[in-house]
Formats: C-alpha cells, structure tokens, sequence
C-alpha cells in the first residue's frame, strides 16, 4: 500500500514478476543483494524511477541523462554503457511481457564492500544494477483528490553538506519530512531551502498557480526532476507564464491553485497546506489543462 501521489491500484501480477539483478533475470523473491553491498550498508548508490507507456519507457533518454551525471558524482563505473543498459531494460519487460502501467525501479550502487566500511577503496566487485519492475498503475482518484501538505523543520541542505540535486540512496532527510508531514496529517511534506524558500516535497516537486502565473523554486534546493522540467516546458510553449523563482510559504497560501509533479503520478492537485485551503480547494483549471498537456506529451514521447 502506498499514499498521497504514490497511491496505486494494487495488482495481483507483481507476485510473480520477474526482476533483473547483474544481469540475471530472476523470480521477485530471489532478487536480493549481499549485507556487503554498497547500497545496503551505506546508501551509496543512485537510482531512476520509470514509467513505461505504450510498450516504451518514457523520456528513457533524460532519465539515462540524470543517471549518468548521478554516477559521475559519485565516480561509480556502472560497467555498461547506455546502449547495453537500454538493452537490459527492454530485455526485463520482454521477459515479464509488460507493456503498460509499468512502474520501474532502476538501482545502481557502487557494489560490494571487503567491510563494513566507507572507503570506496574496499570495494571488491562491479557495481550492482537492479531493475525492479511492477505493475504499477497510480490510483486514478489522484489527478482529481486534492493533496493536503505540511510545512516541516526538516529543510533541504546545501549542496557542501549532501548535494540535493543527486538522486542518491541516501533518502534520510527526505524521509525524516516525509515522517513530520505524516505526523502532523498530511500526505507529503513540504520542505524550504536553508533560506526560508519553499524547495520542494519530500517525493515529489512543487508548484503553485498565482494570477495566471506558474511557480516553481528555482531549482538549487531540489532533484532536477524529470516531469518538473517537461511540465516547465509545456507552460512556455502553450503561452502559460511559468517561473522558476524564490518564493514563500506566504505566496502559497494566497496561491489560487497548487500542484505536485513526479514520474509515477504525473501532476496531482494540492488542495491545502499547513490546514490552510488553497484557492477553492480543489483542481483547479490550469492544472487540469497542464495534466492533459503532460498526457499528451507523454502519448507522443512513446508513439
């Protein structure tokens, strides 16, 4: 079971799904890695989260963009190249015979360790590459239930203290606010830069509607989320102002409409924050118009 914008229709399939580990395609039960690996014992990995449409992964290529530049900051050698990851990728689907309301959980970690031990010099075999798939498809109630988010201590750090642009295993202080919004009653946290700016949610990224007006942070705080930029572009080329801007808590409780964007949902509706009702509280007209926007975008990028 799942919540907020990952709640999904449970499907009785994923039982029997089959994962791909180091290449090896195996039954879901037996896909497990060492006490020794990386990702395990210290976080240290990167990973992507794919949707498959139409029998096509969507917006392989950014998403392969963000891994790569993810591996180099770690300097992790994945040991393939895009070309052979795609492959395995397809290779996994092929095996499971999925097509569509895919979700996929692709992890890289830098591989096992001789001991309990930071140093990447105690590595002692290649990088680990897991791709999990599932049938996963989002609850439909989602593009029209508004979210309710909570303002939490927990804020997004500097880039010299954890780089917050790095899809990273290291998920702690993502969910330490997730835990806070939880708590105080909400679906997601909502979580500020050290400035006082609003960054981002604790899993999905943020946006509010101000005067026929778009607005999202200006990036330096949070992942450089694949569905964020698309829903970015699709503003500018259907003429709807968009800006990527420091703004407040105070700015989003005056907005008219508030949204969240993320691979697995796409945009869903925001209907408070901190108990506050945002504009009428509920999807309000240019979210809907950007969600079959993004549809579309969607529909075209895996024809």
């Amino acid at each position: 079971m799942s919540f907020g914008t990952h709640a999904y229709v449970a499907d009785e399939r994923n039982a029997s799904v089959l994962f791909n580990l180091n290449g090896a395609i195996v039954p879901r039960e037996k896909a497990v890695v060492n006490v020794f690996d990386s990702g395990f014992m210290l976080g240290d990995g990167v990973w992507e989260g794919l949707r498959v449409h139409n029998g096509k992964i969507a917006f392989l290529s950014d998403h392969l963009d963000r891994l790569w530049e993810g591996l180099a900051a770690l300097k992790i050698d994945i040991g393939l190249t895009r070309q052979e990851l795609t492959l395995r990728l397809s290779e996994t689907l092929t095996a499971n015979g999925m097509t569509d309301h895919v979700h996929i959980r692709l992890m890289v970690t830098r591989g096992l360790r001789s001991t309990p031990y930071q140093d990447p010099r105690v590595v002692i075999s290649p990088a680990t590459v897991v791709i999990a798939p599932e049938y996963k498809q989002p609850d439909p109630a989602t593009a029209e239930r508004p979210l309710s988010l909570q303002s939490v201590a927990t804020r997004r750090g500097r880039p010299d203290v954890q780089d917050p642009g790095l899809n990273s295993h290291s998920k702690i202080n993502c969910i330490t606010a997730c835990i806070q919004g939880i708590e105080a009653g909400a679906d997601e946290a909502i979580m500020l830069d050290p400035h006082g700016f609003v960054a981002t949610c604790n899993s999905t990224h943020f946006f509010i509607v101000r005067q026929g007006e778009v607005w999202t942070s200006t990036g330096d705080y949070c992942l450089g989320g694949i569905t964020r930029g698309k829903v970015i572009d699709l503003c500018r080329a259907n003429d709807i102002p968009v800006f990527e801007r420091n703004f407040t808590l105070r700015h989003c409780y005056a907005a008219e409409e508030a949204f969240t964007t993320g691979t697995f949902a796409g945009l869903a509706p925001v209907g408070s924050i901190d108990g506050r009702q945002i504009g009428a509280g509920t999807r309000g007209p240019i979210v809907e118009r950007l969600q079959q926007l993004y549809l579309t975008l969607i529909d075209t990028d895996t024809s």
